[in-house]
C-alpha cells in the first residue's frame, strides 16, 4: 500500500513538474510572473523550514540574507563588472559565511531571544546598507538590464526561479534523509537531550541556519537582477519574513513539500482575493489562512497523508485545541 501511495506522489510530481515546464508556452505573460514570484517565495519558505521547520529555530529575520544576497549580486554587477552568475555565487556563498559568522552567537539564544535578535539584526542591516555609499544608500542600486526583449527575460527568469525551487527541494529531501537532517530533527525535540547525546547543537544549528542563508541570499540575487533595481527597504523586509513562516507553516513545517505547497496557496488566494476584493482583500486572506489553520493545524501534508475525510478534518480542529 504504501508503495502504491509513493508512486501516485511520484507521477503526480512528476506531472506537476511537466505542466510547470511548458506553462510559459501556454501563458500570458501576466501568469508567467506570477508564477516566477510563487517559485521565489517556494525557496524563501523551503529555507526557513530547514531551520524553523526541522531544527525548532525560528528565524523572522531570515530577510536578512535575502537583503545580503540582493547587494552582493547588485554591487557586483554594477560597481565591478561582474557576470551574473558569478555575482550569484558569491551571493549565496556570502549569505551563508554570513550566517556561520553571526550563527555562532546569536544561535546560543533561545525562543523569543533567538526572534528578536534575528529581526534586530536584520533591521541593523537595513540601516548599514541605507546610509553607505557603495550600496547606493537609501536611493537604492541599479542593476544592468537583462539582454534581450521582455519575453525572453521573462523566460529566463521563470526557468531560473523553478530550477532553483527544484534544487532547494532537492537538498531539503537529501538532508530529511540523511544524519544531518536526524540531527537537526533532535535539537528541535530537545536540545538538551541531543546535547548528552554527542550531538553539538550550536554546530548543528549553525549548519542549519548556513544553508538556509545560502539559499535565500540564491532567491536574494536572482530578485535583485530580475528588477533591475533594489533599494533597502525593498529586501529587507519583516512582513516577508512572516510571510515565509507562513507558508512554512500552512504547508507543513519539517517537511520537504509543505512550504511547497503553502507558497503556491497563499500567492494564488492572495492574488485571487485581491483582484476581486481590493478593499477587503486583507481581511478575506486573513479568514481563509485561520480556517485552514483550524482544519489543518499540521500542514497541508498532513491532510494529505491522512486523506481528505471529516474524520480527520475533526481529529485536527481536537489536536489544534488540545
Amino acid at each position: 500500500m504504501a508503495n502504491v501511495r509513493r508512486k501516485k506522489r511520484l507521477l503526480m510530481g512528476t506531472g506537476v513538474c511537466l505542466l510547470l515546464i511548458f506553462a510559459p508556452f501556454l501563458l500570458k505573460g501576466y501568469w508567467v510572473r506570477l508564477l516566477t514570484n510563487i517559485f521565489m517565495f517556494a525557496v524563501l519558505a523551503e529555507s526557513v523550514n530547514i531551520i524553523a521547520g526541522y531544527c525548532g529555530y525560528l528565524s523572522l529575520g531570515n530577510m536578512l540574507f535575502f537583503g545580503i544576497g540582493a547587494y552582493v549580486e547588485a554591487v557586483l554587477m554594477n560597481r565591478f563588472g561582474f557576470s551574473f552568475y558569478t555575482a550569484l555565487s558569491l551571493a549565496g556563498l556570502g549569505s551563508g559565511l554570513f550566517a556561520v559568522i553571526v550563527g555562532i552567537l546569536i544561535l546560543r539564544l533561545r525562543g523569543h531571544y533567538f526572534i528578536m535578535g534575528t529581526i534586530a539584526l536584520m533591521e541593523l542591516l537595513r540601516e548599514i546598507t541605507s546610509n553607505l555609499s557603495l550600496t547606493g544608500g537609501a536611493q537604492g542600486i541599479m542593476l544592468p538590464i537583462f539582454p534581450g526583449d521582455a519575453a525572453t527575460a521573462n523566460l529566463f527568469f521563470y526557468y531560473f526561479m523553478f530550477c532553483l525551487m527544484l534544487i532547494c527541494v532537492a537538498c531539503t529531501f537529501y538532508l530529511s534523509k540523511s544524519y544531518l537532517g536526524y540531527a537537526f530533527c533532535a535539537i528541535k525535540l530537545d536540545e538538551d537531550a541531543a546535547s548528552v547525546m554527542g550531538i553539538n547543537p550550536t554546530l548543528y544549528k549553525t549548519a542549519a541556519w548556513a544553508i538556509s542563508a545560502f539559499f535565500t541570499g540564491l532567491a536574494g540575487g536572482g530578485y535583485a537582477y530580475w528588477l533591475s533595481f533594489i533599494y533597502p527597504s525593498d529586501v529587507y523586509q519583516l512582513a516577508t519574513s512572516i510571510k515565509m513562516y507562513l507558508m512554512m507553516i500552512l504547508g507543513g513545517g519539517g517537511t520537504v513539500f509543505g512550504p511547497i505547497a503553502g507558497a503556491f496557496f497563499i500567492e494564488f488566494i492572495s492574488e485571487l482575493v485581491w483582484g476581486k476584493f481590493l478593499d477587503l482583500h486583507l481581511l478575506i486572506l486573513g479568514l481563509i489562512l485561520v480556517l485552514v489553520v483550524i482544519f489543518a493545524p499540521k500542514g497541508f501534508m498532513d491532510l494529505l497523508q491522512k486523506g481528505f475525510s471529516l474524520n480527520n478534518l475533526m481529529t485536527g480542529i481536537k489536536e489544534n485545541r488540545a
